[in-house]
C-alpha cells in the first residue's frame, strides 16, 4: 500500500475554502486527496500551524526547512522518500506514485465537481 505525507505549510484549513478567498489548488489537492483515500491510500498531512512535532520528527522535512525555509512546503513524502518540494502533485504524479491510472483521477475529479468538503 503507498502512503503519502503531506507537510502542509501553515494554514487555517487544508480545504482551501476559510478565508477571505477560496485556494483552486488547496481544493484540488484536498479533493483528489480524499478520493485517492476512498480507493485505499493512506494519506497523512501535518499542517505546520497544529502539527509543528512531526516537521521535527521527520529528519527529510527537517532538513529542506533548515536549507530552504518555508519556501520548501509543501513537502511530500511517499513511502518515505521526498517525492515532491515547493509545490503540490499533479494528477500525473499521483497516479504514478500510487498505481492509479490518472484517467480515473480526472473522472472522479469531474463527477465531484461542485461537491462540498465541509
Amino acid at each position: 500500500m503507498t502512503t503519502i505525507e503531506v507537510f502542509d505549510p501553515a494554514l487555517c484549513c487544508a480545504t482551501g475554502v476559510c478565508g477571505p478567498s477560496v485556494d483552486p489548488e488547496l481544493t484540488r489537492i484536498a479533493t483528489t486527496f480524499f478520493l485517492l483515500e476512498k480507493k485505499g491510500v493512506d494519506i497523512k498531512r501535518y499542517n505546520l500551524a497544529n502539527d509543528a512535532q512531526f516537521f521535527v520528527a521527520e529528519s527529510k522535512v527537517q532538513q529542506l526547512l533548515e536549507e530552504k525555509g518555508i519556501e520548501a512546503l509543501p513537502v511530500i513524502l511517499v513511502n518515505k522518500q521526498v517525492k515532491k518540494v515547493g509545490a503540490y502533485p499533479t494528477s500525473e504524479e499521483l497516479s504514478e506514485w500510487t498505481g492509479i491510472a490518472e484517467i480515473g483521477l480526472e473522472k472522479i475529479g469531474k463527477e465531484t465537481k461542485g461537491i462540498s468538503l465541509l
